[in-house]
């Protein structure tokens, strides 16, 4: 295929394993997408749930420093999480030891849009369909774009709440997203000033060759920002299906020509799991309902479940996760990249990310492995 692929990580914990495990689940399979000819491997950060990723500047780290030349990057950081300073000297203080491989990727935190769906059925041969019963489901060229989610189905935000007070000292306020962009590209380039008029010098940060992007799931302020800046973006069509390709159109409708970019660059997103055959793909991503739900319960996401013991969804969980059901690109190889394929033609993606999480790594090694020689990664890189 004529586009990239690259990878984004969780650093998902399976039931009956630990954080340690699952971060070096991570550190190996960065090793291997190397080796598989990737394009990027980028981390996202979770806090207070069943994924290892929640230190993901960390972990980025950890990963530059067992690889060579692949891209390790952010996807993204909760920038009300942090100050723009300590965004900008974490990712110089890399860069210094691994110059020119870092992507710093910047989202908005807290802030997740509407993204969700009806049921779906699967007929033999064909995409899966959505039940319309709660919204009209679109199939674009064989890309399902379901409909927005209702975040109101989400009955207890208890968790969501006491998390985010719990990573902000108290008493503080999070700067509006562009405001805190500006600073980020101000310390990178070394024109910060103060509200007082103080010019401050981040050290490590100031001048590392990092590349900045901006992440979002919807037509809103991230894809507009992104596009007036010039910087490149990433749609997540593996968490908003129902919004994303409106990410994708809102970004090239706000593009200006940039120092970085003459002409858009996006990435789009999917969830993916690959198997030497569908029916041994369906079973390796059984569970993956079961995760969704507990995140759109409010609880969080979950141990990752097995599905060799794991109990079946009822309909009324099923409904709640259907979406993203029905998104999820799962299959023998040449059937994820057909449906790779539409998604890169629908949206015209400059690059595609995917992120695939079983129960077993072993599984989740070969889902990668088959997708890159299907897609013909090593062969291009080769070339």
């Amino acid at each position: 295929m004529t586009v990239p692929l690259s990878i984004l990580d969780l650093s998902p914990i399976s039931a009956g394993s630990t954080a340690q495990d699952a971060l070096r689940n991570t550190i190996d399979l960065a090793q291997h997408a190397e080796q598989w000819g990737y394009q990027r491997y980028w981390l996202a950060e979770h806090h207070f749930v069943s994924v290892a990723s929640s230190s993901s500047i960390t972990l980025i780290g950890l990963v530059a420093a067992a690889t060579s030349r692949i891209r390790v990057g952010s996807a993204a950081v909760q920038v009300g999480h942090h100050t723009s300073a300590s965004i900008v000297e974490a990712f110089g203080t890399i860069d210094a030891l691994y110059p020119g491989r870092l992507d710093l990727g910047l989202g908005r935190s807290g802030h997740r849009r509407s993204q969700y769906g009806a049921e779906p059925s699967h007929p033999k041969g064909g995409h899966p369909r959505v039940d319309t019963a709660t919204g009209r489901t679109e199939i674009r060229d064989g890309v399902v774009v379901p409909p927005p989610f209702d975040p109101g189905r989400v009955a207890d935000r208890s968790k969501f709440l006491a998390s985010a007070a719990a990573l902000q000292q108290e008493g503080a306020q999070a700067l509006d997203f562009a405001e805190q962009v500006d600073e980020v590209r101000a310390l990178l380039g070394g024109h910060f000033v103060s509200k007082n008029g103080v010019a401050l010098h981040a050290v490590p940060g100031e001048g590392a060759q990092v590349e900045l992007w901006l992440f979002g799931s919807s037509g809103g302020e991230s894809a507009v920002l992104a596009g007036q800046l010039g910087l490149p973006f990433a749609a997540a069509y593996h968490v908003s299906p129902g919004t994303a390709l409106d990410a994708v159109d809102a970004y090239r409708a706000a593009f200006r020509p940039s120092k970085v970019l003459a002409e858009p660059y996006v990435v789009v997103s999917a969830d993916v799991v690959v198997a030497a055959d569908d029916a041994t793909a369906r079973r390796h991503a059984a569970t993956y309902g079961h995760w969704v739900h507990s995140i759109r319960t409010g609880a969080g996401a979950a141990d990752y479940l097995d599905p060799d013991t794991a109990t079946p969804l009822t309909p009324e969980q099923h409904r709640l996760v259907a979406d993203r059901l029905a998104t999820q690109f799962v299959g023998a190889p040449s059937t994820v990249v057909e449906r790779l394929a539409a998604l890169q033609r629908v949206t015209g993606a400059d690059e595609l990310l995917v992120t695939s999480i079983t129960h077993r790594h072993a599984d989740r090694l070969e889902s990668h492995r088959l997708l890159a020689d299907a897609w013909g990664l090593r062969a291009a890189r080769a070339a």
